[in-house]
């Protein structure tokens, strides 16, 4: 198993199974806030393929082994979340244009998603956010997410960072995996409208350096 920085030529070939990994980590909560599990993958497909936006593959590495995808991880500067977000804005108009995202549908996205917002407590700008993490199901149980955490770990050290933000569906079995890897919550959300449409409490995790 290596660890690789996602390409041009990686989204070509694992776009799909990239879509299904980011969207493995919190079904619920993407399919409220993107409406639809179609709109998630389009928008989402749309930001994989272009840098800077909060998708977008230049911050994403990938876990291959024998010429298979085992799994990524999707992380920045705690700035970046915001500013990748906003830049999310640029692949809207194609999709808009195209017809493949009514206008309607994306008024309502823009409603769920600050709806959606409070249950992401601010990061600081001295971390290292990992914005998703997850293994291909049937790879795990073979120590790949330990790997790309630890990998995700290393990075920001390295770059001075002072610690490890993260957050995780309460009902994700992965909670249990980040408290064995040393991450602590900090903060438990509910937010009202998301939590009545099915979306569950979010956890912020964390561990210092």
């Amino acid at each position: 198993m290596e660890f690789v920085q996602a390409t041009e030529k990686h989204v070509a070939s694992y776009a799909e199974q990239i879509i299904d990994l980011i969207h493995s980590t919190g079904q619920a909560a993407f399919d409220y806030q993107f409406v639809s599990r179609d709109f998630f993958d389009l928008i989402v497909g749309a930001s994989l393929a272009a840098p800077g936006t909060l998708f977008g593959y230049d911050k994403i590495t990938l876990a291959m082994g024998a010429g298979r995808l085992l799994g990524m991880e999707a992380g920045f500067a705690g700035p970046g979340f915001l500013l990748r977000k906003k830049a999310m804005a640029s692949v809207y108009p194609e999709l808009i244009e195209s017809g493949a995202l009514p206008r309607d549908v994306l008024g309502e996205m823009g409603t769920r998603g600050y709806q959606c917002g409070y249950l992401n407590p601010s990061i600081p700008k001295n971390v290292y956010y990992v914005l998703t993490l997850a293994v291909d199901a049937q790879s795990r149980g073979k120590k790949i997410g330990a790997g790309l955490l630890s990998n995700a770990m290393d990075k920001a050290k390295a770059a001075g960072y002072r610690g490890l933000h993260l957050d995780v569906f309460a009902d994700n079995p992965a909670v249990g995996f980040y408290k064995a890897m040393g991450l602590a919550c900090l903060v438990e959300t509910l937010a009202p409208a998301p939590s009545q449409n099915g979306v569950p409490k979010g956890l912020r995790m964390a561990m210092d350096f």
